[in-house]
């Protein structure tokens, strides 16, 4: 596999993982198990990173001249990563409402 393709492939895989673990973390805060959708949201933050570093290394070669392909996987790439913050910051704003429903469901 080619260095480019790799990269790519670990934008896309830690993207995925991120996104699963957000999703998980919605639910575990649904189910009022908010230290565990805390954990998860972690997670899901520490494979984002991974993600990141991977498209910042990309661009760091284009910015030192060196230019890279554009295809459709890499493009998906960027679609898969980009959705995925999106989708997660919105999820942590979801969690900290079911917080504020939960506690005045138990009033």
């Amino acid at each position: 596999m080619e260095e480019l393709e790799k990269i790519i492939m670990d934008i896309i895989i830690n993207s995925g993982d991120a996104k699963a673990y957000s999703y998980e973390a919605l639910t575990a805060a649904n189910d009022r198990k908010y230290n565990e959708a805390d954990e998860l949201i972690n997670k899901a933050n520490e494979v984002l990173e991974l993600a990141h570093n991977s498209q910042t290394s990309l661009l760091q070669k284009e910015a030192a001249g060196i230019k890279t392909e554009v295809s459709v996987l890499f493009v998906h790439a960027q679609d898969h990563l980009m959705t995925t913050i999106s989708e997660k910051n919105m999820i942590e704003q979801i969690i900290e409402l079911r917080k504020i429903v939960n506690e005045l469901l138990d009033k």
